[in-house]
């Protein structure tokens, strides 16, 4: 009797790509699809607010041996294991961030849906695969997520004004550079977010949007970043992965960790030398439990982000020995998306950084229009959350120090002056306003950039058996020197005191900080020049393998320029398209 696979499909992550494939393949095999994500789900008003736990709120699990920052380290020397949201690593050159989280980089990304330059497809995509290609499925992807532009302001007393987003369009104009308004993941009501209604609902109203899910109107707090508690981002948990389970009958696991993906033969026995057309056993721990497991499906999709995938599949070719027929070219043309983060602090023009979504607008230098590939970036504006704001406050004496010396000794003498029986103090109010007075966050601006890097980097295993990064940094320096160079000229539009890169960029560190990573398991027409299949017919599949795909930022071919989200999510829904042979919609029904 033929051996039977407990599902037709497991699907590993649950980001961009992995709860498009989730909706797409449990509606073609309702009920016989499993998700398996390794970190948690995050009810409404669930994220980590506190000092405390937001110090603990990062991933490494107990056997983890990753290079981690030190106040990480820290926290899981304290604790035995962190499984929370922030999965953020040390390489040579290059840090990154990632999440861990049901709704995967959804949770913490900054909401922006952008498609890039059709340049970017000219080298190193295969043939036939380009924006004209993809177009349909950008088109369902910006429908299911529900991106649009921020809504309109009637006048600058307006709630929905964003002061931030003025600045940074003017510095633009002065650039002589373009500017536009982003469309963003951001619930503004579900006439507004999915409908194209021209007005937005009240702010702070809660609703089901089109799914089913319940979200709030964005109420512009400025805490995309972190997790949005009021639930006002379209994270994939309230769409895809929804629509996946109340239509489909999907099941998802969390906290599940993959460590290990067999082909089976026959018999349904783990066999390496079979090709997958019998399935695959997955292994994984169960956090919840403290336990390992196993399932077996006639197919499996990693989507475990660039990293995990890329991890996974090195140790499955590596050291597990259970997928030989891996690529060579597996963990090649890795790109951090030429990601950059700087500040220009303390200025003379009001930006308030702590009000609205995260981003709202892009500056083009030269990604999309004047294209110049060794220079190519965009520039948007970001905001930091609101109580980040009285941590920034602590920078004022540092910024002011012998101002800020005087007016607390001034509040101290009043303070102490008011105890004096009979004497009342008519000025200790007006001086304590004079210390919260220009808050630094409301005259100074987070600058974040991603462009062309050279896409060189190479992702393999230390010999611990987890991912290392080389990372060739100078190769794509002119980049960095353009990006350096703007914010200089945007530290002088504010009148700034200070231009100050992201810490981690000065020296003697040095080091890169990407949020986007990308490729190592990159499309391509043959096995020769990358691991997974960019052909029509047998599209995101893995060479070598039968019913194994990669369906996330790993399979893009090199730098994007533009936020990566939308294009992972429409090349997932090509790749679905080609395995389900129905054609996709964004009721998700």
């Amino acid at each position: 009797m033929p051996f039977s696979n407990e599902y037709e499909a497991v699907i590993i992550g649950s980001g961009f790509g992995g709860a498009a494939m989730c909706a797409r393949l449990s509606k073609r095999w309702p009920g016989q699809v499993l998700l398996l994500e390794r970190g948690k789900a995050y009810p409404l008003g669930s994220f980590p607010r506190s000092p405390n736990d937001l110090a603990s709120n990062f991933w490494s699990p107990r056997d983890d041996a990753s290079e981690r920052p030190r106040h990480v380290a820290r926290q899981k020397s304290d604790k035995g294991a962190l499984l929370g949201m922030f999965d953020v690593r040390s390489f040579a050159r290059m840090d990154t961030v990632t999440c861990a989280g049901l709704g995967g980089g959804s949770l913490i990304y900054a909401n922006v849906f952008l498609r890039p330059s059709a340049r970017n497809f000219e080298q190193h995509w295969p043939q036939g695969l380009n924006l004209a290609t993809l177009a349909p499925y950008y088109d369902i992807a910006q429908s299911v997520l529900g991106a649009r532009t921020i809504p309109p302001h009637q006048n600058e007393q307006d709630r929905r004004f964003i002061l931030r987003t003025q600045q940074f369009q003017q510095f633009a104009a002065s650039q002589q550079l373009p500017s536009k308004l982003s469309d963003i993941a951001v619930y503004f009501g579900r006439g507004y977010s999915y409908a194209g209604a021209a007005q937005p609902s009240e702010i702070g109203l809660q609703e089901k949007n089109r799914y089913g899910a319940v979200q709030t109107s964005c109420t512009y707090c400025g805490e995309c970043d972190i997790g949005c508690n009021v639930h006002a981002k379209n994270t994939t948990d309230l769409n895809y992965l929804h629509a996946a389970r109340a239509y489909h009958g999907a099941q998802v696991q969390t906290q599940a960790r993959v460590n290990q993906i067999v082909p089976l033969n026959a018999a349904g026995e783990d066999d390496a030398s079979a090709d997958g057309q019998h399935g695959y056993r997955v292994y994984f721990d169960d956090f919840a439990a403290g336990s390992a497991r196993t399932v077996t499906a006639k197919r499996v999709v990693v989507s475990a982000g660039t990293l995990g995938s890329n991890e996974l599949l090195l140790r499955c070719r590596d050291i597990y020995r259970s997928l030989p027929r891996l690529s060579a070219r597996l963990g090649q043309r890795f790109s951090g998306n030429g990601d950059f983060l700087a500040f220009a602090l303390d200025g003379q023009r009001e930006i308030n950084s702590t009000y609205g979504p995260v981003i709202t607008q892009y500056t083009d230098h030269h990604l999309f229009e004047n294209h110049d590939p060794e220079r190519a970036f965009l520039l948007e504006d970001a905001s930091v959350p609101t109580h980040a704001g009285w941590a920034v406050a602590a920078l004022q004496p540092v910024l002011h120090p012998w101002d800020r010396f005087k007016m607390l000794l001034s509040v101290a003498w009043e303070a102490l002056a008011s105890l004096y029986p009979g004497r009342k103090s008519q000025r200790l109010g007006s001086l304590i306003q004079q210390l919260l007075r220009h808050d630094v966050t409301q005259y100074s601006a987070v600058l974040l950039c991603m462009g062309i890097d050279k896409s060189d980097g190479r992702l393999q295993l230390n010999q611990a058996g987890f991912l290392d990064i080389d990372w060739p940094q100078k190769t794509s320096q002119p980049l960095y020197d353009a990006i350096l160079a703007l914010g200089e000229r945007f530290k002088d539009f504010i009148g700034a005191r200070l231009f100050m890169p992201m810490p981690n960029w000065l020296w003697p560190m040095r080091h890169n900080v990407t949020v986007h990573p990308l490729g190592g398991c990159t499309l391509a027409d043959s096995p020769e020049q990358g691991v997974v299949s960019g052909r029509p017919e047998d599209r995101g599949q893995v060479f070598g393998y039968q019913g194994l795909y990669v369906a996330d930022g790993a399979i893009v071919p090199g730098a994007l320029g533009a936020n990566p989200a939308a294009t992972i999510t429409a090349l997932s829904e090509w790749i679905a398209h080609g395995i389900t042979g129905q054609q996709p919609d964004d009721t998700l029904r």
